[in-house]
């Protein structure tokens, strides 16, 4: 049986910075929070006062959002997004920016209906027809928000559409409240022929999880988090496998808390602790047409911190392996069981090229390469990346004897588990963590963990600059070496996946932003990971995980 998720270990906290919601849980949530009294004219109120604020911090600052001389235009919905936008117009038009209105519905919530008359009496112009898709006002896109669950009809969709196309010029923003129109707050798919193309969008209280799928990012533009300081425990009952984004903006960048990487656990080896107990991993990665994958492997393994580190390269690698990792220990094949009993976690996939034409699948004979057997009765972490994944099936993943780690893409993922591939990310990860008992790391934009017991995780910050080749080799083996010394603490946990999965996709920022685009190279970014908080302190407790105390200064 499948454990359960411990709430005493969870990380990050399950909070307004962290959880990702369903449409039908914000539903559940604020009919909770108005059956115990609350107006719904507090809380429309409070998020749109929120988000009036954030656009005019925006006025001068030159960021998406901003707002242009010519002032803004609010498309109202019928719906409480669109009561969001009118007290946005109203506070914008108080602000003295001119303010235009224009709704294709007739009928409105009793609710809206009164913020539009008391837009009509302080005086701000309501648009007859569509406003013109080549104008430089900004738009502000309040429309329908979260709960979407039909395509918005063809004059919207037309309208859209032509603001898209004349979006190109930077000079005519979108906002988009919530959800962008046309977008499912829950897949991140289309509902129609297209939807608003958004430069911000301002998501209300708490993170929609379809905003941050990888099908959502060119529709969201930039992602900003409303805070409403919603009470501790409205969130208290939410499930235990409820999804948590890693590495987004907190609500208040001023308080004391760390960043999620901060407060990650983290293997912590005893203080006296020798390269033997920091660490043991062996890389079996590299082929003749793909010799970098094993020496980028090799370089995010260095980085992780591991104390002992082995590798199986083909012949062309081995030669050089002195001159470009001199701390790394060549194997030779074949590897016996006893190779494996002085190990605490194995990488094997990159670079390793297709799989020889006589070698079937590893849990069929015969098998060609010599360590599948081995390996299949380590008792230790295993982690499978590239063309480890192409060597194995679902079948032989459940009969490992150990924790195992996988890290495939979107294609790698499909051939393993082709009737999870059109699910969405975060269901299709899950559902193949516990069909094989293994932690799932499928690799996209924002890049998804799920471990066997239900947790998930989903990164919201990555940079696109660092999709190129040889990153992922390089965070196998950092994953791999973070694993390993881990294992040798006793302490290994899904969640360290996702811990280098967060490094991985922070140290592409941290490159990308001190160098530009070009300069995420592979390389850079395993140096950049070697910087990663390693949960060192050795004043902490032996074997245990730490929550980091503090930045450097």
């Amino acid at each position: 049986m499948t454990p359960r998720p411990d709430p005493s270990r969870c990380w990050p906290r399950r909070d307004a910075d962290h959880l990702l919601m369903n449409g039908q849980q914000m539903a559940e949530l604020e009919a909770e929070l108005f059956a115990s009294g609350l107006p719904v004219e507090a809380l429309m109120e409070k998020a749109a006062l929120a988000m009036s604020r954030r656009l005019l911090a925006l006025q001068d600052r030159g960021r998406a959002g901003r707002i242009p001389a010519e002032g803004v235009v609010v498309l109202v919905g019928p719906g409480h997004n669109g009561g969001d936008g009118l007290v946005v117009a109203r506070e914008l038009h108080l602000a003295g920016i001119p303010v235009r209105l224009w709704s294709p519905f007739q009928r409105r919530k009793p609710l809206n209906e009164q913020h539009w008359r008391h837009a009509r009496w302080l005086g701000i112009p309501v648009l007859v027809d569509p406003p013109s898709a080549e104008g430089t006002e900004l738009w502000i896109d309040a429309l329908f928000g979260n709960g979407q669950t039909r395509a918005p009809g063809p004059e919207i969709e037309a309208l859209l559409e032509a603001r898209n196309c004349a979006s190109r010029d930077a000079s005519r923003a979108l906002v988009a409240i919530d959800v962008p129109t046309g977008l499912c707050g829950d897949s991140g798919a289309l509902l129609g022929s297209t939807a608003a193309r958004a430069d911000l969008t301002l998501c209300i209280g708490l993170w929609k999880r379809g905003l941050v799928q990888d099908l959502a990012l060119s529709w969201v533009g930039r992602l900003e988090r409303v805070d409403l300081g919603l009470p501790r425990r409205l969130l208290e009952h939410l499930p235990a496998e409820q999804p948590l984004g890693l590495g987004g903006p907190l609500a208040d960048p001023a308080s004391d808390a760390q960043g999620d990487d901060w407060e990650a656990p983290r293997p912590v080896p005893d203080p006296a602790a020798g390269k033997y107990d920091r660490g043991r991993l062996l890389v079996i990665a590299g082929s003749a047409s793909y010799r970098g994958a094993g020496h980028l492997a090799l370089a995010g393994a260095s980085a992780s911190g591991c104390g002992s580190l082995r590798a199986v390269l083909p012949p062309e690698m081995g030669e050089l392996l002195w001159m470009v990792h001199p701390h790394v220990v060549l194997e030779e094949p074949p590897l016996g069981p006893s190779h494996f009993e002085r190990l605490d976690a194995v990488l094997v996939g990159p670079g390793l090229g297709p799989r020889p034409e006589e070698q079937q699948l590893a849990s069929d004979r015969p098998l060609v390469e010599p360590w599948w057997d081995p390996l299949q009765r380590f008792p230790g972490l295993l982690v499978l990346d590239a063309d480890g994944l192409n060597r194995v099936n679902p079948a032989w993943l459940s009969q490992r004897q150990g924790p195992t780690w996988i890290t495939p893409h979107g294609g790698e993922f499909g051939r393993l588990f082709p009737d999870l591939a059109a699910s969405p990310p975060l269901e299709a990860a899950a559902k193949a963590a516990r069909r094989t008992g293994v932690t799932v790391l499928l690799k996209g934009a924002r890049s998804v963990i799920a471990a066997a017991d239900g947790r998930r995780w989903q990164l919201l910050r990555a940079c696109g600059g660092a999709a190129r080749a040889g990153l992922g080799d390089v965070l196998a083996g950092y994953a791999a070496g973070l694993g390993s010394r881990s294992s040798a603490c006793g302490c290994l946990d899904g969640a360290l996946l996702a811990v280098a999965a967060l490094d991985h996709a922070l140290a592409g920022c941290r490159c990308t932003e001190l160098h530009g685009p070009g300069g995420a190279t592979p390389q850079a970014i395993a140096a950049a990971l070697a910087w990663a908080p390693q949960g060192s302190d050795p004043s902490q407790p032996v074997g245990k995980t730490v929550i980091h105390p503090a930045k450097p200064g």
